[in-house]
This record gives C-alpha cells, sequence and structure tokens, in this order.
C-alpha cells in the first residue's frame, strides 16, 4: 500500500500527467505534490482546488440518494470524484476514504492531448483506495 510520495509518482506515471497533489479540503493544505501546477503554486493550486471540493462534499445537491448524512459516523463523502475540464487540460480530484474524517483528495492535472480521462479516472480510484495516510 502507497504512502503520500509513492502514490504521487504512480499518478504522474498516467498518460498526460503534468502535476498530482494529495490535499487535504478542510484546511486547503497540500500534503504532498509533484510535477507542475497549473498557475505555479502548489499551494495556491491546492487551496483552489480545496474550495471546489469542499463545495462538492458539502452540499446536499450531492448527497446521496437516501439522504444518508455522511458528515456523522465516518461515513465517506457523497462523491467519488470531480472532473473539470478546461480547453488545454483535465482535473480530476478523487476523494479518498480514510479511518480519521475522509478530508483527503487526490489532483490529477492532465494535459488534454496526450491525457486518457477515462484510464485516470480508473487509476486514481485505485491509487486512492490503497492510499495509505499517516
Amino acid at each position: 500500500m502507497p504512502g503520500i510520495d509513492e502514490c504521487l509518482l504512480e499518478a504522474m506515471r498516467l498518460p498526460g500527467a503534468r502535476g498530482a497533489s494529495v490535499v487535504d479540503w478542510t484546511s486547503g493544505l497540500a500534503l504532498g505534490t509533484v510535477g507542475e501546477s497549473p498557475n505555479g503554486d502548489h499551494e495556491a493550486t491546492a487551496a483552489e482546488a480545496a474550495e471546489v471540493a469542499r463545495l462538492t462534499a458539502e452540499h446536499r445537491a450531492f448527497a446521496p440518494a437516501d439522504g444518508a448524512d455522511w458528515t456523522v459516523n465516518g461515513a465517506e463523502p457523497p462523491v467519488e470524484d470531480v472532473i473539470i475540464t478546461s480547453r488545454d487540460g483535465y482535473h480530476l480530484l478523487r476523494f479518498v476514504r480514510t479511518s480519521f474524517d475522509s478530508s483527503v483528495f487526490l489532483h490529477l492535472w492532465l494535459d488534454r492531448s496526450d491525457g486518457n480521462l477515462a484510464l485516470a479516472r480508473l487509476r486514481l480510484g485505485d491509487l486512492a483506495d490503497r492510499l495509505v495516510l499517516g
């Protein structure tokens, strides 16, 4: 089971990967980064991506259909991932289930011309499942 550094290095092996990070979406802090950052600043990118993740995870529009409250008893966030497309890239935010509060996500930035979004989504899901934090 990979730790943060190993997980990020594996993510960078994906076709078209330009940068990756593990971010705590409650604080906006990057727990680890590798590669490039879209705006040249990994910490600013982590904080901005955390805002998107937080909005997605906390709004009831994305809550489970059964109405279950994911914020109690360590339940996982209601969303698996968020995909943002831009003219030149893809941003994939994959929520990581943890034993404490599930407030971590993987952020992968892919080049649009070289990246394979479907493959990246599958591999990032696998990495999120295997990631060991702590």
